[in-house]
């Protein structure tokens, strides 16, 4: 059966950021994930995890000023030195947490910058990444997202990552699939999964429409999580949803599936 994180950058919000790593243990979650921890002390993230018995999971690398609508400069060509610095910065939080990868968002196109060009800098900046991160021991993977949710966001489809993906030529970089994105952008997704495991280190996931908790969409999760077993895959879900109701109140989907 997979393995569940909680995503607590949405869940348990209701509690101080230091108080959902218990949050999450009390609910049943081996796991943690979550957008940023570049605000607090690694050493004080640490004793958190330790406290309460929990793997860090998964993180993701500095992108751009977040409260100010970006995310993510992966595709800017303006912003190189600053990326590179940030991958210096992931690395010296990972090393502390003991988490063994980190995400990249590609970020959103910006304006006057050709389709050619933001890939180009995407390409060589992954490439970069995927090389000082190897170098320490951590992979480097990267999600698609949907742009309705974020329009103008320059990584949205499976095929399309995985294309760029070869084109860096590293086998340090792997695809994060968030089901709640490509169910938006592509549907298909049993066999998208299927076809696709073996370049798949993280899933991610949350029910549509909403963006809620599994059982609350169209998406039929236990087909799904029975298809991920028999597949076996054996990594992470991360879950990154917006309670309809609570936190505590929608974890009822998570007790039928453990």
């Amino acid at each position: 059966m997979p393995r569940f994180a909680a995503n607590l950058s949405m869940l348990f919000t209701e509690e101080d950021f230091f108080d959902r790593f218990k949050a999450a243990a009390d609910a049943g979650f081996k796991g943690v994930e979550y957008l940023f921890p570049y605000d607090y002390p690694a050493a004080d993230i640490k004793q958190r995890l330790d406290d309460n018995d929990l793997t860090q999971v998964l993180f993701n690398l500095p992108a751009g000023d977040w409260a100010a609508g970006e995310r993510g400069i992966a595709c800017h060509p303006d912003r190189v030195e600053e990326f590179r610095a940030g991958v210096d910065s992931a690395i010296e939080y990972a090393r502390v947490l003991g988490n063994t990868q980190v995400n990249c968002l590609a970020g959103i196109q910006p304006e006057g910058v050709s389709d050619a060009d933001a890939r180009r800098t995407l390409v060589e900046n992954l490439r970069f990444a995927a090389g000082k991160l190897a170098d320490a021991g951590i992979l480097l993977i990267a999600e698609p997202i949907n742009t309705r949710d974020i329009p103008g966001f320059f990584l949205n489809r499976t095929e399309q990552a995985l294309a760029l993906f070869d084109e860096v030529g590293s086998r340090n970089l792997e695809l994060q699939y968030d089901i709640y994105h490509m169910q938006i952008m592509e549907g298909d997704l049993a066999p998208t999964i299927e076809k696709h495991l073996d370049r798949i280190a993280h899933v991610q996931l949350a029910d549509n429409p909403g963006r809620h908790e599994p059982g609350t969409g169209e998406i039929n999760y236990p087909f799904l999580f029975a298809h991920l077993d028999r597949l076996g895959y054996d990594g992470w879900i991360g879950c990154e949803y917006k309670p309809k109701a609570g936190t505590q109140e929608g974890l009822g989907w998570l007790d039928a599936v453990r």
